[in-house]
């Protein structure tokens, strides 16, 4: 069996990695050991990949929760309003 890298690349490297590993074993050129070994290290990326996207969706729900109270509006609807509150005074 192959031996894991320690570190996993971010999720572009991931990615790009996953898409060479697609391209070269629709190519059909490898040995079975070579194919199992790539569909094996991709995987491993495509759950890294998963692992990421889930960290960061966690993320967002937890800022989305912690800023409740303030509501989203439309850019430059604020300054409008600004504008049209100087001018009626």
């Amino acid at each position: 069996m192959t031996k894991k890298p320690s570190k996993l690349p971010n999720l572009e490297e991931s990615l790009a990695e996953i898409s060479q590993l697609v391209e070269k074993m629709e190519h059909g050129e490898q040995n079975l050991e070579q194919s199992l070994t790539h569909f094996e290290r991709g995987i491993v990326l495509v759950k890294h990949c998963q692992k990421i996207l889930e960290d960061a969706e966690q993320k967002v729900q937890i800022l989305t929760q912690q800023n409740t109270t303030h509501t989203l509006q439309p850019y430059g609807e604020e300054d409008d309003n600004a504008d049209s509150d100087e001018h009626e005074d």
